[in-house]
């Protein structure tokens, strides 16, 4: 018995409007949600313009990260093993960059010190296809194996480079990064990175770590998570004018000035009084202050050096300043410190011979290229205290002063160190 015409009808009717609700939602989710055109694999009609953004009311890089995750979250597929955060964050900061043609989609991309690839993931998502990253151990096919400080491409390959996660700032060779950075990236071409640093003499320490390039920009954004709730992007292009590595092209008319920024010259004003006669007992003295001792390392972010240099002048022996003041107490903010020991006397200079990381450097330090004479004076009266304890202090005389001194004397002639 075949079913009536009418009630054809009406199962043909409601499986329509069924399919139309079905391709309803569909839509609205992909326009609203989404915020994306339709793409092949998804149950839609037609596209619209990939930059169209019908989410108002929320600031742009909140709004861009929410999306791009909700798109990430509808593959599961492509989501596995990846920080969609991280994605999301990503894809916000570059959608930002674009907008404000430091990228574009015809960039050849690379993202440094990437473990997983998120950096790249986002560029790819965007529209940015020609992207790849590098990490210490490869994860393919985003990220290949390679360092920031020790790239595997040729000179001028890249149009646009990034570091995120604030891998410059965990970099145990700043300069290293830099010189690589200024090799693989084209004339032209846009460094950004992402720091957790934010004072004025970090900033200016990362502007002259990275000669090769011009700035361009910095800004306050947020992080991705909490352990970096803001970070400061920083914007730099290679120079055209400038060889290679920070060497500049010859301009003609080139002055040599001497001059101490206003940043810097602020730090010294904060620091403690400078002392400006030695005190009858200086030991005794430095013990006093040594609270109100206010170091660099302590004011400011030390980052962005082209090296970590400490100099101990007088130094005596190894564990006089080096080892119970310097190593124990000094506030080195993670980095490696080349250490110079300057001595004149001989008495210490043997203990020297066998410690790694220190370089003795056997002269007197004086403020003038000229003869001297270095004396280890006794005090009168303190012969057994100074027996017990140690050598006396040495000082420093010119020639013509010499001729003045008193008591028993250690000399040493021609021991002369020029420090400008």
């Amino acid at each position: 018995m075949e079913p009536k015409p009418s009630l054809l009808r009406n199962i043909l009717v409601r499986v329509f409007f069924f399919c139309v609700l079905v391709i309803g939602v569909r839509f609205a989710y992909i326009i609203t949600i989404r915020g994306e055109s339709c793409e092949l694999g998804d149950f839609c009609f037609f596209s619209l313009p990939e930059n169209l953004n019908l989410v108002t009311g929320i600031p742009q890089v909140i709004s861009s990260a929410i999306i791009v995750n909700d798109a990430v979250r509808s593959s599961p597929e492509k989501s596995m093993g990846r920080d969609l955060s991280a994605v999301g964050y990503y894809s916000a900061v570059f959608q930002d960059l674009i907008a404000e043609s430091y990228l574009s989609p015809d960039s050849k991309s690379l993202c440094v010190d990437t473990p997983n690839g998120d950096e790249v993931y986002a560029l790819k998502e965007i529209g940015v296809s020609d992207s790849i990253g590098i990490y210490k151990k490869a994860s393919k096919p985003l990220v290949f194996s390679g360092q920031a400080i020790r790239q595997p491409f040729d000179e001028n390959t890249f149009d646009f480079i990034f570091s995120g996660g604030g891998g410059i700032d965990k970099s145990s060779k700043p300069a290293e990064f830099a010189a690589e950075v200024c090799r693989t990236l084209k004339p032209d071409g846009f460094f950004v990175v992402h720091t957790a640093s934010k004072d004025t003499y970090s900033f200016n320490s990362f502007i002259d770590l990275f000669n090769c390039c011009k700035f361009i920009r910095s800004r306050s954004i947020d992080g991705y998570d909490l352990s970096t709730p803001h970070v400061r992007e920083i914007v730099i292009q290679k120079d055209s004018q400038i060889l290679r590595h920070g060497v500049l092209l010859p301009h003609g008319n080139s002055v040599n000035k001497c001059s101490v920024p206003g940043y810097k010259q602020q730090l010294v004003r904060n620091a403690e009084p400078l002392i400006t006669e030695e005190p009858p007992k200086p030991w005794i003295t430095l013990k006093r202050n040594i609270k109100n001792i206010k170091y660099l390392a302590s004011m400011a972010d030390i980052s962005f050096k082209q090296r970590y240099v400490y100099v101990d002048v007088g130094a005596r022996s190894y564990g006089s300043s080096i080892v119970s003041w310097f190593k124990k107490q000094y506030p080195k903010q993670n980095k490696t410190f080349e250490i110079y020991a300057i001595e004149a006397d001989k008495a210490f200079h043997e203990e020297y011979r066998y410690k790694k990381g220190v370089t003795l450097l056997p002269y007197a330090a004086w403020v003038r290229n000229e003869t001297l004479f270095f004396e280890v004076n006794g005090d009168p009266g303190r012969e057994k205290e100074e027996k017990e304890k140690g050598r006396g202090m040495g000082r420093i005389k010119p020639v013509q002063s010499s001729a003045s001194v008193v008591g028993d004397v250690d000399k040493f002639r021609d021991l002369t160190l020029q420090i400008g």
